[in-house]
């Protein structure tokens, strides 16, 4: 237990600190392996798109769960490999900068800056956005991987360890690459698409959850949970989305172009303004509360599962010990 505190803790501040590691970091090291392993697994089927992701996903958390058990009599080792997998898994901080950085162009009234920059957080066609079609992307991009790029991965931790950890971005990174409703990846993809919604599940409810306690407009959060949600195509995204769109007062979703494909989602809190290029700020402070709030909710509760419950006994040369 505490060398995970420990761990989750050392990792979540160096995140914080430096952000993503610059060089060798070890999701691009996955997403290059999973690049060459679709080339020679791709079918248009989804029996291989599931070896592939039990490949990929599998060995990932097998790995994660080799070293831990490597580790296991070593604390220090063990949780500074913890430390180094929540580092490398985490993705707060470099969320946070790059919206700030499309804020910053858009602000300064730079619109091909903001465009060039945007796909570094989303995977929409810059050149079909204004400005303000832009702003909103930022926040929904911020919003969604709060969960993806934060809370989820905490939550998998909590439950875990490493391979929790790198289970779970195995699964999301896996997801981006292949889990959309392009011709190549209907089929191929859906097992990967499916892995995704189910390992996200817990950590959109908590996101949306801690930003309902934490958001500037609690009720309106609420009001768009319930009404909204269920709405959008994802199950988690439109949890969080709804979430931070209630809870920062802006209506989020409508029409959006991936890859010059056309998408009409559902309006999340129609009730509320348009976003402004002053939301993308507003947003990334509540990203980086929830984040906060997460990591603390995550190791209590990790805590309390593995805490004694009462007095424990064991046997010791026939005589009970308390």
């Amino acid at each position: 237990m505490r060398s995970h505190l420990s761990g989750a803790l050392l990792g979540y501040a160096a995140d914080v600190l430096f952000g993503d590691p610059r060089r060798g970091h070890p999701v691009a090291v996955f997403g290059s392996f999973a690049t060459r392993l679709e080339r020679r697994l791709w079918r248009d089927d989804r029996a291989a798109g599931a070896v592939f992701t039990a490949v990929c996903v599998g060995g990932a958390s097998l790995a994660g769960a080799a070293a831990q058990r490597a580790l296991r009599a070593r604390p220090l080792p063990r949780a500074a490999l913890t430390a180094a997998a929540a580092w490398a898994v985490l993705g707060g901080t470099s969320l946070a900068r790059e919206a700030e950085a499309v804020g910053a162009a858009l602000a300064a009234g730079d619109l091909d800056a903001a465009r060039e920059r945007l796909p570094h957080l989303c995977g929409r066609d810059p050149q079909a956005l204004d400005a303000d079609g832009i702003a909103r992307a930022v926040v929904e991009s911020v919003a969604e991987n709060t969960s993806d790029a934060v809370v989820g991965a905490l939550v998998w931790g909590a439950v875990a360890g490493v391979p929790g950890l790198v289970g779970f971005r195995a699964a999301n990174t896996l997801d981006a690459m292949v889990g959309h409703r392009s011709p190549r990846h209907l089929r191929f993809g859906w097992s990967a698409a499916r892995l995704d919604d189910v390992a996200g599940w817990p950590g959109a409810r908590l996101s949306g959850l801690l930003a309902v306690a934490i958001g500037p407009d609690r009720a309106g959060a609420v009001r768009a949970w319930r009404r909204d949600a269920g709405r959008h195509p994802s199950p988690n995204a439109g949890v969080v989305e709804a979430a931070f769109a209630g809870a920062l007062g802006v209506r989020l979703g409508g029409t959006l172009s991936y890859g010059g494909r056309i998408e009409h989602r559902p309006v999340l809190n129609a009730a509320g303004r348009a976003v402004e290029v002053a939301d993308i700020n507003r947003a990334v402070r509540l990203s980086r509360r929830v984040g906060a709030l997460a990591l603390a909710v995550t190791l209590a509760g990790r805590a309390a599962a593995t805490s004694p419950r009462g007095g424990s006994t064991r046997k010791a040369g026939g005589r009970d010990v308390v």
